[in-house]
């Protein structure tokens, strides 16, 4: 038996064939894999088209049948309505409106399909394959492009009366700061690629007028979340600084999030997943001082174990589900 991942983003599209059973390892699991560029301008019948003709093809190659597939996991922006299948304009997928690709997947072959936001899916994924895995209680930040959350608890996933747990992105955690998720001093304006790039350059100007130096003051605009944690890791006075106010941000939404929702594992991607020891010198103090102490201990905060690969991993989590 197996399984089927499609994984539809505003840049690219993927169709992953996975093993139907969740093996104690997950080397192996995925065993073939298509991925195409998704140009939305040609419509969305035309990249459907294309994802219904990539699992074909998989098929072929693999020697799979319809009936030999336990289900199939879409992955996708929100918003979204898991409960009905339909896709709802989102911002990355300009024209899928009202979109029913649940209906057409599950028509086409005959077999369950089930459809999930992508910080949701990323979440189920590292709950079955990853770094919550084991977990009753868990929750995945995304924290790259943006942020947002997954929530796994009593076992199962959490999204809300509409889907719309886990837009933590949208807290305000200040009366000002960098503006992510059309608000001033969000957690996502503190804690996302965007606004850590943003709160550079919007710091950069005072650092500049105290007569604090340093070479990213050369092209502001070209100042980015990446340059900045490089610069940091180098030891550079400014770039510290950003990912210090970051972190303190971090650090004190993590400490909310184990007080009300008491997991056993906080699980973060992207930016802090490649820059663990430089945020937790900052937010694991704060977690400390902010916490209750019987949530605080027994909440692991931990980086994603998935890497580059979670898209694939997310589309068929969701087909086990």
């Amino acid at each position: 038996m197996y399984s089927l991942g499609i994984d539809i983003g505003g840049t690219k599209c993927a169709v992953v064939l996975g093993r139907g059973a969740l093996a104690e390892n997950k080397e192996g699991f995925i065993l073939d894999k298509i991925a195409f560029p998704t140009e939305v301008s040609r419509g969305v019948d035309m990249v459907i088209a294309e994802i219904t003709g990539s699992i074909d093809k998989l098929f072929e190659k693999n020697k799979v049948a319809a009936d030999m597939i336990v289900g199939i996991g879409i992955s996708c922006g929100g918003p979204l309505d898991s409960r009905t299948g339909v896709i709802k304009s989102p911002p990355n997928l300009p024209g899928w409106d009202e979109v029913p690709i649940v209906e057409i997947l599950s028509a086409h072959y005959g077999v369950k399909t089930k459809l999930q936001n992508d910080a949701n899916a990323c979440a189920v994924a590292e709950w079955m394959f990853g770094a919550a895995r084991g977990s009753q209680n868990a929750m995945f930040l995304t924290f790259g492009t943006g942020m947002g959350a997954g929530l796994i608890l009593d076992g199962r996933l959490y999204s809300g009366t509409n889907d719309m747990a886990g837009e933590v992105g949208h807290i305000r955690l200040a009366n000002d700061g960098p503006e992510g998720y059309g608000k001033r001093g969000s957690f996502e304006g503190f804690c996302s690629g965007g606004g850590i790039a943003r709160m550079g350059q919007e710091m950069a100007e005072a650092a500049k007028q105290n007569g604090q130096k340093s070479p990213l003051f050369a092209d502001l605009s070209a100042m980015t979340a990446k340059s900045l944690a490089l610069a940091a890791t180098e030891g550079d006075a400014f770039a510290l600084s950003v990912y210090e106010r970051c972190a303190k941000k971090l650090g004190l939404a993590l400490s909310i999030f184990i007080d009300v929702l008491n997991p056993e594992k906080i699980v973060i991607g992207s930016i802090y997943e490649r820059n663990q020891e430089m945020f937790n010198r900052w937010i694991l103090p704060i977690i400390e001082e902010e916490t209750l102490s019987l949530s605080r201990s027994v909440c692991e905060i931990v980086p994603a174990q998935l890497g580059d690969s979670i898209g694939d991993y997310a589309a068929l989590a969701l087909a086990l589900l």
